[in-house]
């Protein structure tokens, strides 16, 4: 083992055991709140919503919530965040915002502008360090692993500029702005992550591909598995490990890795370690701290400030709009294995905030939870609630029983005949009963879901399955300038793009079921 290797597994070590903290976490969440709030008290917004008042309450939590209204993207754009891109000052976080990351628009907004402060690069740079060094302590790696280096497959770190503002992806703007003694952990180089044509990238990654020393891979799995097919096909090996003998970990997050697990495994081998991160344009929000973790823990006391509303029709719609009489609950308030919608109050000036994203607690005495869809992404036509959630566990579940890769899928729902009907699209490169897969999804989704299974005896007549290749989900992407980085297929459909992607599959000369 090298020097450096040494150097840095005692460094792992180290910063795990240090970065350790004896507060409870809600108490941790009221420090966070209270520093939060100290730090925004004289921003218009904290002016407007009289922070000075609720720091001086009992019960801060409390008061903010009575104080503060819930807020998506489009409220807290349209009434605050629009004048960050004026460059105005002191809006809703302390001084100019300077960096945006732009998201990748699945839902909503075709793209949203999320203000990155100084503040809140630091506190990713050091959840992420935090999230590498807590999981290597605890899964305790063979020695030669420690001289190997971390593949970031992520976003092009070339900024746009718009007058003195920078926009850009996420993983860009924390690769870019990460110390030269970190890039000197990481792969590809500065000059290859700023390449911002994501197949000229790949082509880059793969020719020196053979020259690193790879030993943990991050990224979003379609693009990972587009890339090791490539190295494996470049270089006419028979497994990735021929290429990079350490390699380990595989760090993934953004999507469900359920569907992807079965051929991942005959990818990378069973010996891969899967862990799994949640970072979002807004924050280091939780990773998973070993391979045996059942989900991934809360980042806490690290600038973000947490609540969760219970994601069901007393708080929403069935379109998923947050209703009027919707009551946010704090971290001593949650229970297990319910669905929440995650709501942020962060350090870039983001309040009460709902980013969109629905999560389960697996454990609450460790605050570990697992994404289990968006609050726009279910279907329920008819009162089904079918979600993002039951769709990857179904589709997993085929994978296994029919021995199939069923990678890249989507779904949407329409009136046929005036009854309801499903129609799914799965991702398959090889011949496939269509009839039998239909089938036996259908019978899956009955079990994983109540719902669904007594409207299929009543308004929801009809489940279709049209089966395409794996290809054609990337090749609508990349039409729609959402290839590569953090961009992933919507699971669900909405109105518009339905009408894209029927449209783009018309000119490959495929015919809906």
């Amino acid at each position: 083992m090298t020097l450096k290797g040494k150097i840095l597994k005692t460094v792992v070590k180290i910063y795990s055991r240090l970065s350790l903290s004896n507060r409870s976490p809600q108490k941790l969440q009221e420090i966070t709140l209270r520093k939060l709030l100290i730090s925004a008290s004289q921003t218009d917004f904290g002016k407007r919503y009289d922070f000075n008042t609720i720091l001086r309450s009992s019960n801060i939590i409390k008061a903010f919530q009575n104080k503060v209204p819930i807020f998506d993207y489009d409220a807290i754009y349209t009434n605050w965040w629009h004048r960050l891109l004026k460059g105005d000052k002191d809006v809703t976080w302390p001084g100019k915002i300077k960096i945006f990351a732009l998201s990748s628009g699945t839902t909503g907004s075709s793209s949203k502008y999320i203000p990155i402060s100084p503040q809140m690069q630091q506190s990713m740079g050091r959840a992420s360090f935090k999230s590498i060094c807590t999981f290597l302590d605890e899964i305790n790696l063979p020695i030669d692993f420690y001289s190997s280096k971390i593949l970031m497959l992520g976003g092009s770190t070339e900024l746009k500029q718009v007058d003195d503002l920078l926009m850009g992806d996420l993983s860009g703007i924390l690769t870019g702005d990460m110390p030269l003694w970190m890039n000197q952990l990481y792969e590809p180089s500065l000059k290859i992550s700023r390449e911002s044509d994501w197949d000229k990238k790949l082509d880059k990654v793969i020719k020196e591909a053979y020259k690193w020393n790879i030993g943990v891979i991050t990224g979003v799995p379609a693009w990972v598995q587009i890339l090791i097919e490539r190295i494996i096909d470049y270089y006419k090996v028979s497994s990735i490990h021929d290429i990079w003998p350490n390699f380990k970990v595989y760090v993934h997050g953004g999507v469900s890795m359920e569907p992807y697990k079965t051929y991942f495994n005959k990818l990378l081998g069973n010996d891969i370690i899967y862990l799994e991160s949640y970072l979002a344009s807004e924050g280091f929000i939780a990773f998973q701290k070993s391979n045996t973790a059942n989900g991934m823990s809360l980042v806490m006391g690290n600038g973000i400030f947490y609540e969760f509303i219970p994601f069901n029709s007393d708080n929403f719609s069935d379109e998923g709009v947050l209703l009027d009489r919707a009551r946010a609950l704090n971290l001593s308030e949650i229970k297990a294995n319910e669905e929440y919608a995650i709501i942020l109050s962060t350090n870039a000036g983001a309040w009460r905030y709902l980013i969109g994203d629905t999560v389960k607690f697996t454990d609450i005495s460790k605050y570990e939870i697992i994404i289990t869809g968006r609050i726009k992404h279910f279907l329920s036509l008819c009162g089904e609630h079918l979600s993002v959630g039951n769709m990857n566990d179904a589709i997993s579940r085929i994978n296994k029983e029919m021995n199939l890769d069923i990678n890249e899928f989507t779904v949407f729902g329409e009136l046929v005949n005036n009854y309801f009907c499903h129609t799914w699209w799965l991702g398959i490169n090889e011949d496939v009963d269509n009839e039998l897969l239909c089938g036996k999804l259908d019978a899956i989704l009955r079990v994983l879901n109540d719902d669904y299974n007594t409207e299929r005896g009543s308004a929801l007549k009809e489940m279709k399955v049209n089966i395409i290749p794996n290809k054609l989900f990337y090749g609508w992407m990349k039409i729609q300038n959402k290839i590569g980085g953090a961009n992933k297929f919507p699971r669900v459909l909405s109105n518009k793009q339905i009408t894209s992607w029927l449209a783009f599959l018309e000119l490959q000369n495929i015919k809906q079921v």
